[in-house]
């Protein structure tokens, strides 16, 4: 895809960071926009500002956990435009510390919003994006996380690689059926963004007992800390729209951001094919 201009692009977790970001680089190339956020105050500050940059805008308060929400986003997508040619299931959060540490409450939101918002984006437009029979693209938004391992980030990790494969094989699947749906999977190294403020965004279904003994460990403060640093010393979140849409123009499934972190990738691949170890001492100077 090339042109874009009067083009529909539908982006999950769109008020803030990375889905800002890529509704700002729409609105730069008159692509019409619907953003989607579960924040209403921030969805709203975000509408405004994508006006006075001359945009065409919908906004959809949404919560990707909720299959009925992204059935509605599709609805009122095609109520308003007609049609849709980009999807960006951008939506995503993160938590900190090791497996046996975290709560299942942790467990669950995480794989919710950043596995099964993905699922629930796809399963929505997919089916119409078919019925089209237009030029379309879906970027999924992962995570180098999604392509190595740190220490610290289980389930965090867990989620990405699950993003990553679904990705891969819904593309798959769709080069069996029409070669009009193209994929990309956006796999960023640290980024400033907002994600390391998610918390403000967990459903009560998902509160956690702070009462528990690892939320006050030291542990806990630690992990908390690194995750504000990473993400405060990354690269600036307005680098990313360019990135992303040359990788579209470019039909490029993988998006990388951060080349120094290639050679960890290729370790972690050739260990596999080599019958290696994961090794802490490979990761060292990371984060």
């Amino acid at each position: 895809m090339k042109d874009f201009k009067g083009k529909v692009a539908v982006i999950t977790g769109g008020a803030n960071g990375i889905g800002f970001a890529i509704a700002e680089e729409c609105a730069k190339r008159e692509i019409k926009i619907v953003i989607a956020d579960i924040n209403e105050l921030d969805l709203k500050k975000a509408e405004e500002k994508l006006k006075a940059q001359g945009a065409e805008v919908l906004a959809l308060q949404t919560d990707v956990i909720k299959y009925e929400d992204m059935e509605r986003l599709a609805d009122k997508t095609l109520e308003r435009f007609g049609h849709v040619d980009l999807l960006f299931n951008n939506a995503g959060v993160v938590v900190a510390g090791p497996a046996w540490s975290l709560s299942l409450r942790d467990w669950e939101w995480i794989m919710k919003v950043n596995v099964w918002g993905i699922i629930h984006g796809e399963k929505a437009f997919i089916p119409i994006m078919l019925k089209q029979d237009t030029e379309c693209h879906i970027i999924n938004t992962a995570s180098a996380a999604g392509l190595l391992s740190l220490d610290g980030m289980s389930a965090y990790h867990t989620s990405k690689f699950a993003a990553v494969a679904l990705s891969e094989s819904t593309y798959l699947d769709l080069q069996c059926v029409t070669d009009k749906i193209k994929m990309s999977v956006f796999c960023p190294g640290f980024i400033q963004t907002d994600l390391n403020n998610c918390e403000r965004h967990r459903p009560k279904d998902y509160d956690n007992d702070m009462e528990d003994e690892y939320y006050h460990s030291d542990s806990y403060k630690a992990k908390e800390e690194q995750k504000h640093k990473v993400i405060q010393n990354g690269i600036p979140v307005d680098m990313v729209g360019a990135t992303i849409f040359e990788a579209i123009e470019e039909e490029k499934f993988y998006i990388l951001t951060h080349p120094e972190i290639n050679p960890l990738i290729g370790l972690r691949t050739r260990n596999i094919l080599e019958g290696g170890n994961p090794s802490i001492k490979d990761i060292v100077g990371v984060k």
